[in-house]
């Protein structure tokens, strides 16, 4: 069985190159990291946000955030992150174009669109991005994970492609969370869900030993 790694929604938005959106601390820092995750897959995954400026979910400053809404796909209100055509969209420097991905998801486009995940469009998760399919048509058995933010879009990917049966690792070098203690209860949920936490290339090496470095 294959072993794909999957970059989720490592973009500028989420790092301090971009303060006025949602930098996590050090998101900037994790590019080689991911690449490195690559190295030991057959496939490439990724994940962008895309969202429109004007999204139901926007609120004008951060002290309005994270407020409930009323809306099926969009659970609570962010500033505005991730508008194409924007720095914030970009993916991280040193990272492939999205194209050059075997295969690349772009989520939350719809303006009352705000999922987590990179598997599913909308929160109830049943308007699969084809990602989950994509993995199952390659053979697929094992998906190793980073991006920003761990407690957040990384979690929920995770969970995901779990719940449809594959193998999944997280790659901790290769992601940042929001803040620590929302990165402990993700810790807890991923083990929980039978996800295996890798703290260092030596820990995932060690789990793949028996799997051939992809050099493509």
């Amino acid at each position: 069985m294959k072993v794909a790694s999957f970059d989720v929604d490592a973009q500028k938005g989420f790092t301090p190159l971009c303060p006025e959106q949602l930098p996590v601390p050090g998101g900037d820092l994790i590019a080689a990291d991911l690449n490195f995750l690559a190295s030991r897959a057959a496939l490439r995954l990724g994940s962008k946000d895309a969202h429109s400026p004007h999204a139901s979910w926007v609120v004008a400053q951060a002290a309005d955030m994270l407020k409930p809404l009323p809306l099926a796909n969009a659970d609570v209100t962010w500033v505005s992150h991730c508008v194409p055509g924007t720095p914030g969209f970009e993916l991280l420097d040193g990272l492939p174009a999205p194209l050059e991905y075997d295969f690349f998801v772009w989520k939350g486009i719809e303006p009352d669109l705000h999922p987590y995940g990179a598997c599913y469009h909308d929160l109830a998760e049943r308007r699969s991005t084809g990602a989950i399919e994509f993995l199952r048509a390659q053979g697929v058995g094992t998906v190793l994970v980073g991006g920003l933010a761990l407690d957040y879009c990384v979690r929920t990917t995770a969970l995901q492609l779990r719940r449809a049966g594959f193998e999944v690792g997280v790659y901790l070098p290769a992601c940042r969370a929001i803040a620590e203690h929302t990165a402990e209860q993700a810790y807890q949920t991923l083990r929980g869900a039978g996800i295996a936490l890798y703290a260092n290339a030596a820990e995932l090496d060690a789990a793949l030993g028996h799997q051939e470095p992809y050099h493509g």
